[in-house]
């Protein structure tokens, strides 16, 4: 980071972190689109491979554009390092097994993404790293489930797609009291709506995909916080290999300028959908973290600095109305992906977690009538009447 970016407010940064200008003098940063970079002579070469520099060598290790997006993300979270990758999952993968050894045992919130429950739950074991799934807000049983080789504490909030919130001062507390590192999926919030570091979180997981990027264009990743576990994650990955590409992090950190303003947006119009659900009755209950019905409500208020841009509810019809409702939509998008400008509606239990049996759903709280909405930028009316107008055929 330049000398005179430093003092910059983290918003302000999002949009001024650039790399140095060419001879071209451009304004806007040009694609570094190359597999590998050249050295003038054997011994800056020598000198990379050693890590006496900071010189680029292969775009699997580092690449100019990559690192932008990097150094952006690092700011808007409050971190001290970051590595980004090529998928969200790529980085989920990265940020645990990285850090995690045959032996080790992971506390997971046991509501989480599904490729999450399924890298915990049928992967980890695989290599001899044990995992427990705790009930996300039941701090009785996060205790509980401590043991020795607990390594690793690996949460979301809000969580995906039951829209729970984890009480990141609490999460912060007891990570510090077992010595424990704490990973925290910020995703549905993204480092706009709250920031787990300052809670004591040690890891930030992202799946760029979503808001980051903004529009449904990319696929990215990024994991940032301490600079120690950092350094384990990225020498894990360079080997690896799920680097992030080049044209990607461009597109993803020329989001990073918009963030801020499509996330007013997103969330303002979430709160209005949430509001106007909440008394229809094909509805049992609505979830959104900024409605005062929400369990968390004071949680969510204390450490977010807006509710979002997902809503959830469950139909009273169960599977056979999800169905009827996403065949009703007019205007809304069906489709896996979320955080997009365009409206999103997808019925969990028959899509994204469709491969989980019916008890391994209930137990992450994918129940059969369960909605999730990604509430876009249009004209919010827009919006809640094609909501409305489907739920008339359930």
């Amino acid at each position: 980071m330049s000398e005179q970016n430093k003092d910059l407010h983290p918003l302000t940064k999002a949009v001024r972190i650039q790399t140095p200008r060419s001879f071209q003098m451009e304004h806007s940063t040009p694609l570094f689109v190359t597999s590998s970079f050249t050295f003038e002579a054997a011994d800056d070469m020598r000198g990379a491979f050693a890590d006496e520099n900071d010189d680029n060598i292969y775009s699997r290790f580092s690449n100019p554009n990559v690192d932008e997006f990097v150094e952006k993300m690092v700011a808007l979270e409050g971190a001290e390092a970051g590595f980004a990758a090529a998928t969200g999952m790529a980085a989920v993968f990265g940020s645990m097994f990285a850090l995690l050894k045959q032996g080790d045992h992971l506390l997971c919130c046991s509501s989480v993404f599904g490729s999450t429950f399924t890298i915990v739950t049928k992967f980890l074991p695989k290599y001899g790293i044990a995992c427990t799934l705790v009930p996300a807000n039941d701090k009785a049983a996060w205790e509980n489930a401590v043991q020795p080789n607990t390594k690793m504490i690996y949460l979301e909030t809000p969580t995906n797609p039951q829209l729970e919130i984890i009480d990141l001062a609490w999460a912060g507390a007891f990570a510090a009291k077992h010595n424990i590192i704490l990973n925290v999926d910020n995703c549905f919030a993204t480092p706009l709506l709250q920031n787990p570091i300052a809670y004591g979180a040690h890891l930030v997981v992202h799946s760029a995909t979503k808001w980051i990027d903004g529009q449904g264009r990319v696929l990215g990743g990024v994991v940032v916080g301490r600079a120690d576990l950092i350094k384990e994650i990225y020498l894990f990955c360079r080997n690896t290999g799920p680097s992030l590409s080049p044209f990607n992090a461009w597109v993803l950190s020329k989001s990073l300028e918009t963030l801020d303003v499509r996330m007013q947006r997103h969330c303002e119009n979430a709160l209005k959908v949430a509001t106007a659900l909440e008394a229809n009755n094909k509805i049992s209950w609505v979830k959104y973290p900024f409605l005062p019905s929400h369990p968390q409500y004071q949680i969510a208020i204390n450490q977010m600095k807006a509710g979002g841009g997902i809503v959830c509810f469950e139909l009273k019809g169960g599977i056979e109305s999800g169905k009827a409702f996403l065949n009703s939509l007019k205007m809304l998008s069906m489709t896996a992906n979320l955080g997009d400008t365009r409206s999103i509606a997808s019925h969990p239990a028959s899509t994204t977690h469709s491969k989980l049996s019916e008890a391994e759903r209930q137990s992450v709280g994918i129940t059969p009538g369960l909605i999730r909405i990604s509430v876009g930028l249009e004209f919010v009316d827009d919006i809640i009447n094609d909501i409305t107008q489907a739920l008339e055929n359930c």
